[in-house]
């Protein structure tokens, strides 16, 4: 099955976007800006699409939601070329010569990422050829279906956030997750307001459900040490990136206060990454995306390494690329749900882009053994929503 072609787009949402309100959620860039930059400047309203087309008719899908111009580049100028007339099956043959011939600039990043729009793509035309879903493709079914928690409840007025856990809890969710909306810049009264947006989610949901929450790098060290032992009546399953993506110190001196568990790996890229803090026992639960990893060619490889330091994998996003790894591998018990909500940040922006995504029921998700690879397509009317980028 010899690759003929290799096809990207780039689409950018040209539809409403809501608005957010401030201190929506913190951000890495709360620690150096001058006046509070929100969450808006990280959003995700672009996304790239990859086909890999093949001589047999069969024709592969992936993509990637990080800066999607540049990884669209890489994979016209860089990768293109490395995969004309390849054996679409020589899978780990492709992902390192990709890797090893990026690796000027690449690694991490974008160069990862377009990396791991090809690998999701070349998997899932082997699933299509094979007529077999991806994740029976990493191992087969090892859970009957899937847990997933619901990820939003960002910071808002403290009866609207109780509103929206309270739909989560009623929808049947087990466990849900917060952003937090201060950070250091905002001192003593931002910390107060912090606690309250868990407080108010805390005693909405009962001691029954699962309550996370996110600080997207926004914090400092020595501002997470003090607001740790403030969170530790709310029984947080876990705090996820307290700090930035390369505090692998400060993650190991956080986890080694033994207050919160702690979580992160969203923008750690690479295995050899992973195993640095799984050695440092830097965090509790890691969080690659698979579209960010090297596709599921990595995230077996990272699995496998958090399944023997005892951690678990939740990854990112979900989404199918997420879920048929969760399927497949002991070491990730839960995945993240993004709720479909009109456009706000991006997160939500695959819920327009593809078909075949799994809506949750009772808090829980299935995949279909009947559907060949990732089980996703195009919608049809994507020119109706999206400026498209060839």
């Amino acid at each position: 099955m010899r690759i003929t072609d290799v096809r990207t787009r780039v689409l950018e949402w040209n539809g409403p976007v809501a608005s957010m309100p401030p201190n929506f959620c913190t951000t890495a860039s709360d620690i150096v800006a001058r006046k509070s930059v929100g969450i808006g400047a990280y959003s995700f309203l672009g996304w790239l699409v990859v086909e890999i087309e093949t001589d047999s008719g069969v024709v592969g899908l992936g993509n990637a939601a990080l800066s999607p111009h540049v990884t669209k580049a890489v994979i016209d100028h860089h990768l293109k070329p490395i995969l004309m007339g390849e054996n679409a099956f020589d899978i780990a043959w492709l992902w390192e010569r990709m890797y090893r011939q990026t690796l000027p600039f690449g690694r991490k990043g974008s160069g990862m990422a377009a990396i791991s729009a090809i690998d999701l793509a070349l998997w899932d035309a082997v699933g299509k050829a094979l007529g077999q879903p991806l994740f029976r493709l990493l191992g087969g079914r090892l859970k009957d279906r899937i847990e997933v928690y619901a990820s939003r409840l960002y910071a808002q007025p403290l009866d609207a956030l109780a509103a929206e856990a309270a739909r989560y809890k009623d929808a049947g969710f087990r466990a849900m997750k917060l952003r937090f909306g201060w950070g250091p810049r905002d001192g003593a009264a931002g910390m107060r307001r912090n606690v309250e947006l868990v407080r108010t989610v805390r005693e909405t949901v009962g001691d029954d459900v699962e309550v996370m929450a996110d600080c997207f790098m926004g914090w400092t060290l020595e501002y997470a040490r003090r607001m740790l032992p403030l969170l530790a009546p709310y029984n947080l399953k876990w705090i996820e990136e307290t700090l930035g993506a390369d505090e692998i110190d400060g993650y190991a001196e956080l986890r080694a206060m033994n207050i919160v568990p702690i979580a992160g790996g969203e923008h750690e890229f690479t295995l050899r990454g992973f195993r640095e803090i799984a050695e440092r026992r830097a965090m509790d639960f890691i969080q690659f995306d698979t579209n960010r990893v090297g596709g599921p060619t990595q995230a077996q490889k990272i699995c496998a390494l958090a399944e023997a330091f005892g951690l678990s994998v939740v990854p990112h996003a979900g989404q199918m690329h997420n879920y048929h790894v969760v399927m497949a591998n002991v070491a990730a018990p839960i995945a993240e749900f993004f709720p479909k909500v009109p456009v706000e940040v991006g997160n939500e922006l695959f819920w327009y882009i593809f078909d075949g995504e799994p809506v949750a029921k009772d808090g829980w998700i299935q995949l279909d053994d009947d559907k060949p690879g990732l089980g996703l397509s195009l919608k049809a009317d994507l020119q109706e929503s999206f400026v498209i980028h060839e």
